[in-house]
Order: C-alpha cells, then sequence, then structure tokens
C-alpha cells in the first residue's frame, strides 16, 4: 500500500523540476502546494472573469451616456434577467443590440 501511495504521488509530479518529480518528500510537499494553489487559482479566475465584464459593461454604458451602476439597477427594475458574462458578449459582439437594450431600461 505505502508503495502504491507513492507511486500515485510521484505519477502527479511529472514534469515538476529538481528533486520534486522523483524524490517522494519533496514530491508530497510539492503536489500539496500545487493542490492549494490550483483550487484558490480557480477561484480567482471566476472572479476576474466577472471584473472584466464589468469593465466592458462599464465601457459601453458610458459611450451611451449611463453608468455602470445605474444600468445594473435599471436592469432590475425592468425585469431584465441578463447576466454579466451575456451582456459583455452583446457589448463585444453586437453593440447595436446593446444599445437598445439600455434605450429600453432608460425609458
Amino acid at each position: 500500500m505505502a508503495h502504491k501511495r507513492r507511486k500515485n504521488v510521484l505519477k502527479h509530479t511529472k514534469g515538476f523540476r529538481w528533486g520534486r518529480k522523483s524524490k517522494y518528500r519533496l514530491a508530497k510537499e510539492a503536489t500539496m502546494h500545487a493542490w492549494t494553489h490550483a483550487y484558490m487559482d480557480r477561484k480567482k479566475n471566476k472572479r476576474n472573469f466577472r471584473q472584466l465584464w464589468q469593465i466592458k459593461i462599464n465601457a459601453a454604458c458610458r459611450r451611451n451616456g449611463m453608468t455602470y451602476s445605474r444600468f445594473i439597477n435599471a436592469l432590475k427594475k425592468h425585469d431584465i434577467l441578463l447576466d454579466r458574462r451575456v451582456l459583455s458578449k452583446i457589448v463585444e459582439e453586437r453593440p447595436e443590440i446593446f444599445e437598445k437594450i439600455i434605450e429600453s431600461v432608460n425609458k
């Protein structure tokens, strides 16, 4: 069992540098840190994308004479259920449709 466990750890450290790919003690430590960082960075990735979507929407809103916060508030008041990801896609690919959305919430 111990051999199987060690073999499994070393399998996960394939591609690491120096002794961390071949020496069990170093490999175990390296995988622990690597998996911790992988978990944290998956969370950070979501955060960064949401921030990017907000920046794109804000820029498009300001071109049309509105701020981001007022735009999001107006969307909620008019029961328009588009999330930030979809809105940023619309801004990039179909700016004319985004302008129509802004006109509809300005009424």
